[in-house]
């Protein structure tokens, strides 16, 4: 790492160090706690927090075009939360923590956060370092190095403010030059810039960030453009190091290469009679994985060992489920142990699963891990993936094909956006069969039960002990409140959040939900004068039905069915929506009864009954009782 300290140039000789005798060093300086310590003996003491997912710009390389749906505020690691993860991993070996974003000046407090992390010095940290653009940076920046700030890395990837509007969708530029010169002004340990390097687009301007360090103490570091959900990536976009270092040579001949610690991200070279430096983070020509000592904890709370890996486990759960800090080791060690020996290479990164940029301090849409489920080896199958959207039927082929499928075999997105938006309607429909106790509790409510004089005829009403625990059940499954009512609301909930949990579905904005859920009673065909099929839904007691069909009792069965109508405006259907809208309320009355029937009970006959919209047309389901 290259800092306002001398530059040392690097120099083969008998006598210089080889790289095991620095490694040998390096561990002497510094004893890593061994949950830290990855199957590749990778020692991580450098971690870098989220502290929001928010951003003041839009810069497309790292943010969808569509923007990215933000995480509720209570799902964000609180200072104290931070802090606290902070310690335990400063004090298990951790020397370097950097604060990033999303845009890290965004987040309220952040000079408080600063201050605390510095106290702990104490215990052995060493730097504290923050990435900005520095659009709001420049009269915040001397309180933050006064409260312990000492390395800066900003983001500024052209030299033309019209160019810079277009890469980041706002304005700013000069505010981001102010930046620049304050923090060079506050004698920092090291400033930064890092500039991502778009062929066709910024390449041109290399040449001119060189000159930007001929009479500062700043390394410009240029990153190749990366892949990551949404933001596009082209292979034929991203300029390999390589080639760059190429058109610097022709330019200045007499470079020479510096030397770099370790762990360093960047290649890092000198121009002779240049203040400065300059450097090359080549994650996808030249990955510099065998000696990566980062983590990262995102702003969600999320441990993530690998910025293109898609898995994440949830220390923010753990932490507000009353974990210990050697709980929350454990968890940790789990995760390191599963960092793979490298990432994949540039065109097999899973830019499905994982997240946008902007959020890998965020998730966005995350799904807890049971730490329970998780043993060493770490199981990837136990482990959260981000899901984005897809559709089932493709519209524009006449031959039956898997339309989440690429010609390679890769699983992929259906692209939607040649189509136009119309207004889209899907209803589906399910049911759950379960034992009477458990449909009596239901349509019964708070009412008091009235004497069943044929219960000396089911066991499940035999003897005291055995009708204490049936009362005893049902006091359980009451305490959970309206069955029916909290199953509409977990229904109308899931349905929102169909692109979560089903992966390469579309997230699209619902105009309209509607969730009913009614209690059955089918009758067998036998019985006197009885329908197949009776709607409770607009009685409030069962005790009507016992009279009318005493002698079919025995064998009449119960159910609960949903129904769910899912309107949008858009560019794809919402059959996905309705399904997920009627298995997630049928699933919350499964888990509200399963203390009186948790054996008994039965989910299915889920399907989309009807379909409206769309180049496929209408569809209505033939030979359904649900439709009439």
């Amino acid at each position: 790492m290259l800092s306002r300290k001398s530059i040392k140039v690097a120099r083969c000789s008998a006598g210089s160090p080889n790289i095991q005798e620095r490694i040998e060093r390096i561990d002497s300086e510094q004893s890593v706690s061994p949950f830290l310590v990855d199957t590749f003996d990778r020692k991580h003491n450098y971690l870098r927090i989220s502290l929001t997912e928010r951003c003041n710009l839009r810069c497309f390389y790292c943010m969808p075009e569509e923007g990215v749906e933000l995480s509720p505020r209570d799902h964000i690691l609180t200072d104290d939360e931070i802090i606290r993860l902070a310690t335990l991993f400063v004090k298990s070996g951790v020397t370097k923590i950097r604060l990033t974003g999303g845009e890290p000046t965004v987040r309220k407090g952040i000079v408080n956060i600063v201050a605390r992390l510095n106290d702990l010095r104490l215990h052995g940290l060493q730097s504290i370092g923050m990435t900005s653009n520095g659009i709001a940076l420049a009269r915040r920046l001397p309180t933050l190095v006064e409260n312990g700030l000492t390395h800066l890395n900003l983001s500024l990837d052209t030299l033309d403010p019209f160019k810079f509007e277009f890469m980041t969708r706002r304005t700013g530029h000069d505010a981001v030059l102010r930046s620049l010169d304050t923090a060079l002004s506050l004698g920092l340990q090291s400033v930064k810039l890092n500039v991502v390097v778009i062929k066709g687009l910024n390449d041109a301007e290399v040449l001119d960030f060189l000159e930007m360090t001929r009479d500062r103490d700043l390394s410009v570091r240029f990153i190749e453009f990366m892949p990551f959900t949404g933001n596009k990536w082209d292979k034929a976009k991203m300029l390999p190091s390589s080639e760059l270092l190429d058109r610097i040579k022709n330019k200045h001949a007499g470079l020479i290469k510096a030397s770099d610690d370790l762990n360093d991200t960047a290649r890092s070279y000198i121009i002779p009679g240049y203040r400065g430096s300059f450097g090359f983070i080549s994650s996808m020509s030249d990955h510099f994985c065998g000696s990566c000592n980062r983590l990262r904890l995102t702003a969600d709370g999320q441990i993530k060992v690998c910025l293109f890996d898609a898995k994440e486990i949830s220390l923010r759960d753990q932490i507000r489920s009353g974990a210990s800090d050697a709980e929350l080791a454990r968890t940790i060690g789990l995760a390191v142990r599963g960092k793979k020996a490298k990432h994949a290479g540039m065109e097999d990164i899973d830019v499905v699963s994982n997240r946008p940029m902007i959020l890998i301090g965020a998730l966005h849409h995350s799904i807890p891990v049971p730490i329970s489920s998780l043993a060493p080896p770490f199981s990837p199958a136990a482990l959260r993936q981000q899901s984005s959207r897809a559709t089932t039927t493709d519209e524009t082929s006449s031959a039956p094909r898997l339309t989440h499928i690429d010609d390679s075999g890769r699983a992929a997105m259906v692209d939607v956006s040649s189509k136009e938006a119309s207004r889209r309607t899907a209803v589906a429909y399910g049911r759950i069969f379960i034992p009477r106790v458990a449909f009596e509790l239901i349509t019964t409510r708070t009412a008091p039960e009235p004497e069943r004089p044929w219960a000396s005829d089911h066991s499940e009403y035999d003897g005291s002990e055995s009708r204490r625990k049936i009362e005893s059940a049902k006091a359980k499954a009451r305490s959970k409140g309206d069955v029916l009512t909290v199953a509409q609301l977990a229904a109308i909930m899931g349905c929102k959040r169909t692109s979560d949990l089903i992966p390469l579905c579309h997230p699209l904005q619902l105009s309209r939900i509607v969730v009913t859920l009614e209690p059955e009673v089918h009758i067998p065909p036998k019985a006197e004068k009885a329908s197949d099929r009776i709607d409770l839904s607009e009685k409030p007691d069962i005790g009507s039905i016992e009279s009318t069909h005493t002698r079919s009792q025995e064998h009449s069965k119960y159910s609960i069915v949903c129904r769910a109508e899912v309107t949008c405006e858009g560019k794809t259907g919402v059959e996905m929506e309705a399904l997920t809208a009627v298995s997630v309320g049928l699933l919350t009355v499964w888990d509200m009864l399963k203390a009186v029937a948790g054996k008994e009970m039965i989910v299915g006959d889920i399907m989309v009954v009807r379909k409206e919209g769309g180049k496929g047309g209408d569809f209505v389901r033939a030979n359904t009782p649900f439709e009439e």
